[in-house]
C-alpha cells in the first residue's frame, strides 16, 4: 500500500473518530483542566448522560482521553486528555478558526 493510501486511511478513520457526535464539545470542555463527568454533563447541557457515557467509553478506548478514579473520600472520577487528545484538541481549534472565517 502506497505512503499516499495509508494516509487516506488514516484520515478517514480520524474523521470517523471527530464525526461522532459530541465528541468536538466533550473533547473541547476538557481542555483546560480535567472534569468530572457532572461537569462535563453540565457544560453541554443538550446532551444526554446515556450518550456522554459512550462518548466517553469510545473516546477512552481510542487513547483520547484519560479516566482518572481518585480515592479520596468520596471516591471521584475525573476525565482528561492524553496526550492524543491534546493534540486532537490542537487539530479542532484550527478547524473552529477556519469554520469562523469561513462558514
Amino acid at each position: 500500500m502506497s505512503n499516499y493510501l495509508k494516509m487516506c486511511e488514516k484520515v478517514t478513520q480520524s474523521y470517523q473518530i471527530i464525526g461522532r457526535k459530541w465528541v468536538a464539545p466533550i473533547i473541547h470542555t476538557l481542555m483546560e483542566e480535567p472534569k468530572r463527568f457532572s461537569e462535563i454533563h453540565a457544560l453541554i447541557p443538550d446532551l444526554s448522560k446515556r450518550v456522554l457515557v459512550e462518548r466517553m467509553k469510545e473516546l477512552e478506548e481510542e487513547g483520547i482521553i484519560l479516566r482518572n478514579v481518585i480515592a479520596d473520600r468520596p471516591v471521584r472520577t475525573e476525565y482528561s486528555l492524553t496526550r492524543k487528545g491534546t493534540e486532537l484538541a490542537r487539530a479542532l481549534n484550527a478547524v473552529g478558526r477556519w469554520a469562523k472565517e469561513w462558514l
